[in-house]
Parts: C-alpha cells; structure tokens; sequence
C-alpha cells in the first residue's frame, strides 16, 4: 500500500530531469523494545533517548512524495542510495538532479554511488575543512566578493564539478560577534579556575582534578580549539589561539556549493537557489515533528507500525501541504511564486504582498489574516448538531452551523486543491 500511494504521488509531482530534495531528521520513542530504536545523533535535545531516523523526499516546491524509516544511529550519507534508487527504479525517473546538505551528499557517496551514473547530477555543498583548502591553495580569494557575493571557481579536487562561492555578510557578522562572546565568556569562567589554583583556602591541585575542570568547562562552551592551555601541579594558565581563532574567522559567512548540472542548464545564481530550496524539506520536518502534527511522542513498538505511524504523518501533511498553498490569499506570507532575485545570498526579504499583509494584519479585501493554526481553529467552530425535540412522534434533524464569510471564503478556496 505505502509503495503504491508513493509511486502515485510521484508520478503526480516529479518528472523526468526534475529536482528531488531530501534529507533526513530524527523522532526519539517512547520505551526500549522498538527494532529500529537506537542511540544516535540527538536532534531533538532528548539525550539518552532511543530514537528512529527518517528521509523525506520532496519535490523542488517542497511537496513531500515519499518517506522512509531508518534505524536510529543511521549516518546521513549512508542512506542517499537507497533513496536514488527508490527514485530511479521504483518511480522510473532516468535523469534527475538530487539535492542534499553538505552532511548527505559527501564526497565518499559522490565517488561510490553517485558519479558515473548515467543522466544522475547533484547539488550539495562542501564542508568547512573542504572550504578551507581551497582558500590555501587559492582557489577562493577575498577579492572575489568584492562586486558579488558569489563567483563561479573550480579546482582539481573537484573534478566535473562547479563549484560556486558564496559570502553572506550578515552571517559573517552574526558569526564573529556569537564567537567573540563564546570567547569572553569562556575566559571568564576560565579565570575563576586559575583564581582557585591561587586561593589561599582548600586551593585546587593536581594535574588530573585541574583539567578535570577545565575540560568540562570548554567543551561546554565547545572553545577547546580557540585556546592555548597550560596545566600543571598547582598551576593553570590559558591564552587564546590567534591562529586557529583566524582561520575559522576566515570562512565567516562563506560556503561554497557543489554541483554537476551543467551551466547551460542551470546559472550559478540558480544553482544556488536550488540549494536553498531544501529549506522547504526543513519547514516540514518542523511542521511534522512540532508545530502542527505532532509525530512525538511514538509509543509504537513493532517495527511495522512505527513505519506506518511516520508515513501517515507524512501523508498529513502532504494534506497540509496543499492546504497551506490553497488558503495562502488568507495566510500570512506570499501567495504567488516570487521573482527570481539578483542577489540569492542575503537573507530573503518578504515579498510586496507578504509585507503589506504582515504591516496591515488585513487582505486585500480587508479580511483579518490568519496563521494556518488560527485559520483552523475558526474553521473548528463549525459543527453539526443532532438535534431531538423532547416531544413524542417529533422527528429528529441534524443542523450545521452557518458558516461565516471568512470561513465560506476558506471553503471556496479549498474546493480547488485535487489529491490523487
């Protein structure tokens, strides 16, 4: 049943040479007995929790067509390739460009599962120390960035590939300024540690309780790299590392994306916009795991039914999905496909009509807008009452409350989403 709902749902959504994103997030259960329950990367801040894995495939508006369960402490990559060939195989799309994160498409999964295949291409991104290189080999150079924030470059390392540099400067601002903070205040705590080796009273000693200390200290401010550490029997001295503190303040704001597409197929510009399309596989992880369906807690035991249980989340909201697209006249945020933009760096701003809507709380009819939750709590308030009279022989009538205009204006626009 799961295959032949997917395999409708792709033949509805995707086409032949089309995007597909994908990425892969994770749900903790509830108890210890589920098969696919392990310990792995905590994504939810539930440490020590037993969790599950799961990939969703969308296609390039972020319309969910398939989603498959893992076992929890399942790595990112390890999963692109039985994605890639569900998407090939089982939906029968011979060309394709797949979009990953840089912790999906790596380039161990480039090399074995992905290069070579015929009318299969790629977009991901590279990985800070990857970035790095190419900044000491010269291949990135801060003049690039002076008339654009992104310039086309290749590299050996990187053959039939197009690598295209980008630097946001808001994120390079907001990155110095988050380190230099993490900075003092780890310098902070650090001297109250080397006041404590200098106290007269009950004064902290020995190699192994100092750095006992310190080390539970600067991992929790993750710093360890930043500082320059000098422990011994009754003594504990620190400075920071200016070299390292430099090279990671090199790649401030920058990142590079990674393709195979040809240029004539897509422009560097577009090809970063893709990339930034995953962002809409993001919004419905969070709609499925928090804002409005709820997949946690799961108390499903049986292998089985924890997979059903996480498709039917994917199903609602694939519902959602058209729903939301539907009554966007009535919501907060565009409700027509934005221009493409000269500069796809910086921060998208919102459009005309989502900006005039966030300032004046009305539509263009002077109707209140609504949130997708309040929406459905207005619609929630209408009701179908049985209705008995308390006299003998009286037949009894069901009633519906009479819809409002908002309400009937909601109902218009629903009447045109169409689900196979």
């Amino acid at each position: 049943m799961k295959a032949r709902i997917e395999n409708a749902l792709a033949a509805r959504h995707l086409e032949e040479g089309c995007l597909v994103l994908y990425d892969l997030t994770s749900s903790y259960l509830e108890g210890k007995c589920c098969a696919l329950a392990r310990l792995g990367f905590d994504r939810d801040g539930k440490r020590g929790k037993l969790q599950i894995e799961y990939g969703l495939l969308c296609n390039r508006e972020g319309c969910p067509v398939a989603v498959e369960v893992f076992e929890g402490n399942t790595a990112d990559p390890m999963t692109l390739g039985s994605q890639v060939k569900k998407v090939r195989e089982r939906f029968g799309l011979r060309r394709l460009v797949i979009v990953g994160d840089r912790g999906m498409i790596t380039q161990a999964r480039i090399d074995q599962e992905l290069r070579g295949i015929e009318g299969l291409a790629w977009i991901g991104a590279l990985r800070s120390s990857q970035i790095a290189g190419l900044l000491q080999e010269g291949a990135i150079a801060p003049s690039l960035f002076d008339e654009k924030n992104l310039a086309e470059i290749s590299s050996p390392d990187f053959p039939n590939e197009r690598l295209i540099a980008c630097r946001n400067p808001f994120l390079a601002q907001y990155r110095r300024t988050k380190r230099e903070a993490l900075l003092r205040a780890t310098e902070v705590e650090l001297e109250k540690i080397a006041l404590a080796t200098r106290r007269e009273k009950r004064r902290l000693r020995g190699k192994a309780r100092i750095a006992l200390r310190v080390g539970r200290l600067i991992e929790g401010f993750k710093m360890a790299k930043h500082f320059v550490l000098e422990i011994e029997e009754d003594a504990f001295s620190w400075k920071r590392n200016e070299t390292k503190i430099a090279e990671e303040a090199a790649l401030d704001g920058m990142y590079v994306v990674r393709t195979s597409v040809d240029q004539s197929d897509l422009s560097a510009s577009e090809t970063v916009e893709r990339y930034k399309d995953l962002g809409a596989v993001e919004q419905a992880f969070r709609c499925i795991k928090t804002v409005d369906l709820k997949v946690r807690p799961i108390h499903h035991r049986l292998e089985g039914r924890v997979r059903a249980h996480v498709f039917l989340c994917m199903l609602a909201y694939y519902l959602e999905w058209h729903m939301r697209k539907a009554l966007a006249p009535m919501l907060f945020g565009d409700e027509t496909p934005r221009e493409p933009r000269e500069d796809v760096v910086s921060p998208k701003k919102p459009s005309p009509s989502a900006a005039r809507k966030a300032r004046t709380k009305k539509t263009l009819d002077g109707a209140p807008v609504h949130s997708f939750q309040t929406l459905l709590a207005d619609l929630s308030t209408i009701v179908r009452n049985s209705i008995t009279p308390n006299l003998e022989g009286a037949p009894a009538w069901q009633q519906e409350t009479e819809p409002s205009a908002l309400q009937q204006r909601a109902f218009d626009l629903l009447k045109n989403i169409t689900v196979p």
